[in-house]
């Protein structure tokens, strides 16, 4: 079993493969780990350290994962946060021959762009992901913001939910897993991850903890893509992906750290 994931990576925190690499691992199932940046944090730090990778490391990278027969052994391909629209593009090329030479390759297609109103993404890389990336993908785990932006149209129920993924279904047989949504008739307190396969929804709500840190959507996109390679379906894949999400975040609440606490914490009476 192996999963193929091309994001960024921090040096603190967990972010991007620095979020699912582990994940995947801790689950049973290797993983292939291609940076598309090497920071030292996530960019909402007060500083930042080092930068978006060149287009022609990437490319280079990516063609070594080719040499060494990867695309054959992997069950599924997750990408993640790109950096440049040049990444984008040739992210967008070998995915195109991943699935010609394996056709068997699940592609996990996380469309990270922003958040809470805002786009923090390059121009340029949008168009990738519109025309070419999500039409390739199987499933794709795009936020609520991310999703409202992509099908152009403003979730506030069920029924806005099923026609904005249904915008997406159009172009291509896709999946969508919606993170963190908070519809009408979602209860008070709590916040759902909602699967909409063939206009039909699988809701998984959890209660809302006071905390917010970066990496949770990059953490469940891992674990999903780790539970479908193992042969899960998709609906169980986001069910425990987002089981195993929610007691990661309220390790970290009891643990006090800003970023999420991925390793279990330990027995009483031993320091961490």
């Amino acid at each position: 079993m192996l999963v193929i994931s091309i994001q960024s990576q921090v040096v603190h925190g967990h972010v991007g493969n620095s979020a699912a690499a582990y994940a995947v691992q801790a689950e049973g199932v290797n993983v292939a780990a291609v940076p598309t940046t090497l920071l030292s944090n996530h960019p909402r730090y007060p500083s930042l350290r080092g930068r978006v990778l060149e287009t022609e490391l990437v490319a280079d990278l990516l063609r070594g994962i080719e040499e060494r027969d990867l695309v054959d052994e992997a069950a599924v391909l997750v990408t993640g946060y790109l950096g440049s629209p040049g990444n984008a593009a040739v992210v967008a090329d070998f995915v195109e021959r991943a699935l010609v030479r394996n056709p068997k390759l699940v592609y996990l297609c996380d469309p990270v762009i922003g958040d809470d109103g805002r786009v923090y993404v390059a121009e340029g890389i949008l168009d990738v992901l519109r025309h070419r990336l999500l039409p390739a993908a199987k499933l794709t785990t795009p936020n609520r913001f991310e999703l409202e932006l992509l099908a152009g149209l403003t979730i506030a129920d069920a029924q806005g939910l099923r026609a904005a993924c249904g915008a997406l279904v159009g172009q291509g047989r896709i999946d969508v897993v919606a993170t963190g949504c908070t519809l009408a008739d979602t209860p008070e307190g709590q916040l759902e991850t909602i699967l909409c396969a063939d206009g039909r929804l699988s809701r998984f709500a959890t209660p809302l903890l006071p905390i917010r840190p970066f990496g949770t959507g990059d953490l469940l996109t891992g674990l999903i893509a780790a539970h479908l390679a193992k042969g899960e379906a998709t609906e169980v894949a986001v069910r425990r992906a987002v089981e195993t999400t929610f007691a990661v975040l309220v390790r970290t609440q009891k643990a006090g750290t800003a970023e999420m606490r991925l390793v279990p914490l330990p027995p009483p009476g031993r320091e961490p």
